[in-house]
């Protein structure tokens, strides 16, 4: 698929002035710059995150009252009922809470759904799950802003709810308690971003600060709680910006040092020794799919009791069962992505269809979403991928979506189809009758053609910034790299090289890739190219090429790295 080029812009004094008022070179200033930092005193603060820099939890409509909930609940001795989803948001949710509640002298059980039986979201039953559990308080994490009839339920057998929760919610909010949301109307709190581990911290910190704790302990707690929302801020994919970026950049360099044991159990699997911080891109690809593992292919119960044992033994034992699991997890994707692309090859994708949507018979659904969001980096369009229970006679499934589309608002659209669906601009689950899928598949696809082009379909490569081989330097990389932890909002910092040439013959190894010098200026610059031995034939030495760059971290201090590069016509 031809991807479109698009260059920055070379507004070389704004960048110039930046960078002297920074004291850093320019690759960096030219990075801040085009992702809006133009004030010094903005971008500075970028640089250098504080946690003074975290807003106060009151600022979020409807903290009080959960809080004063809480609080009675507490001085009472009531039993809490922790709801949390399956994710690693959810259970990270669950685990900071309930540890929050208990040292302020609460007594909290907690449930999660499972995913296959219960499906996603706070249902109904829930009350008698409080019931049976001898709470008569109920708190959602990461869960519950659609909740309105599972609450009206709490509510009619006596039980109250605390919804806390940072999806989209509906146009009716759950007659709850309280209602804690960043996205909810008319909530003041100026981070819309926190995923749901974000917001229990808040209410955590919140109820802490009511135990007469001082606030040199509160903060250490603070310190300690953030290590596990990093973890979940990086795996629920929200923006790596503004307080996200405070809580991901102290959170990750917490991880050198780690006392609980399922923590320290889990970094050791993942092959992250004592003294070492995974990197965002390291906790996305080797942390998250571990503790995510256990609700795809069993329950997540298993990830919340690893974070509250204290026993090494145990945490060891958990740790390890996870790792199987996403080896388990890692072979049922495969074979479903293998099964859709077998599909494709027979029937082709068209630039006439602007959104996919795959069905299958007895799919593990607890894979579903990460193959969406394999379909969406192949095709660069929506794609939903539905599991067919003949028994039931449901579809069941995930979508994954490109910038360009509002997935929910696309289901909102529709949602006469559906008996249950949810989630975010780029991420929804939903449920359906097996008999409407195809009816589906047409009205998703009518919807999106009409915000979508065959443009929209093309890989996009929009480098940061131009750059010159002559201000590749150690300072200037390690400038760059200072603007981690890099993912969703804060992507690693993509520079173009125009006109470079090929110095030398391409060298391909392991099969798939490639090490490729460039010269520019009399300046060379060796990169890493992986997964590009195909583009071997079009490289030979002095071809001149466009060529899209990135920097990371390695053993030996930095490398560069060859992400696309295109032939120039002379």
């Amino acid at each position: 698929m031809s991807a479109r080029w698009h260059f920055p812009d070379t507004n070389g004094r704004e960048a110039e002035e930046l960078a002297r008022a920074l004291a850093v070179q320019l690759p960096a200033a030219r990075v801040l710059r085009a992702r809006g930092f133009r004030d010094p005193l903005e971008a500075r603060r970028f640089l250098h995150p504080s946690l003074d820099d975290l807003y106060d939890p009151l600022l979020l409509k409807g903290m009080r009252e959960a809080v004063a909930r809480v609080r009675r609940a507490v001085d009472a001795g009531e039993r809490i009922l922790i709801y949390g989803d399956y994710d690693v948001d959810g259970a990270a949710s669950v685990v900071i809470l309930k540890k929050a509640i208990e040292m302020a002298g609460g007594r909290c059980c907690f449930h999660v759904p499972d995913r296959l039986r219960d499906g996603y979201g706070m249902r109904p039953e829930v009350a008698g799950q409080a019931a049976a559990l001898g709470a008569s308080l109920i708190i959602s994490v990461d869960t519950g802003i659609r909740a309105g009839e599972a609450v009206r339920c709490a509510a009619a057998s006596g039980i109250d709810a605390v919804i806390t929760d940072h999806h989209l919610p509906e146009a009716e909010l759950p007659p709850a308690c309280a209602v804690i949301n960043p996205n909810q109307p008319g909530c003041p709190y100026p981070e819309k971003n926190l995923c749901g581990a974000g917001v229990a911290l808040k209410l955590a910190q919140a109820v802490l600060a009511t135990s007469g704790r001082p606030a040199a302990r509160l903060r250490m707690t603070l310190e300690s709680f953030l290590k596990l929302v990093a973890i979940a801020t990086v795996a629920d994919v929200v923006p790596l910006t503004g307080e996200n970026r405070v809580i991901v950049k102290h959170g990750l360099e917490g991880l050198r040092s780690v006392r609980n044991p399922g923590l320290r159990a889990l970094l050791d699997v993942a092959g992250f020794a004592e003294g070492s911080a995974p990197s965002a891109g390291q906790v996305a690809f080797r942390i998250a799919p571990r503790l995510n593992a256990a609700g795809r292919m069993a329950t997540a119960d298993d990830v919340i009791e690893l974070f509250l044992t204290a026993d090494p033994a145990r945490a060891r034992t958990l740790a390890a069962r996870l790792h199987e699991w996403n080896a388990e997890r890692q072979e049922t994707e495969a074979a479903i992505v293998r099964s859709i692309l077998q599909q494709c090859e027979e029937a082709p994708v068209t630039d006439g269809q602007a959104a996919l949507v795959f069905a299958g018979r007895d799919w593990h659904r607890g894979v579903l979403g990460i193959v969406a969001n394999r379909l969406v980096e192949r095709f660069h369009r929506p794609a939903i991928v539905l599991s067919c229970d003949a028994e039931s006679g449901l579809a069941q499934g995930s979508g994954r979506s490109i910038s360009g589309f509002h997935l929910l608002e696309a289901l909102e659209a529709i949602q006469d189809l559906f008996l249950r669906f949810g989630g975010h601009r780029h991420a929804v689950g939903l449920t359906l009758p097996a008999g409407r899928v195809d009816e589906f598949r047409n009205r998703l696809n009518e919807r999106a053609a009409t915000f979508l082009t065959p443009e929209d379909f093309h890989p996009q490569i929009a480098p940061d910034a131009l750059l010159d081989l002559r201000e590749v330097n150690e300072q200037s990389v390690a400038e760059v790299l200072a603007l981690a932890p890099f993912g969703c909002g804060n992507p690693t910092p993509l520079f173009a090289l125009k006109g470079a040439e090929v110095a030398g013959p391409a060298a391909v190894w392991k099969e798939k890739h490639l090490r490729l010098t460039l010269r520019q200026q009399s300046r060379t610059l060796t990169l890493k190219a992986w997964n590009l031995a195909g583009e071997a034939p079009s490289l030979p030495p002095g071809a001149r090429v466009d060529a899209a760059v990135t920097f990371e971290p390695d053993p030996l201090g930095w490398s560069a790295v060859l992400r696309h590069v295109r032939p120039v016509s002379d």
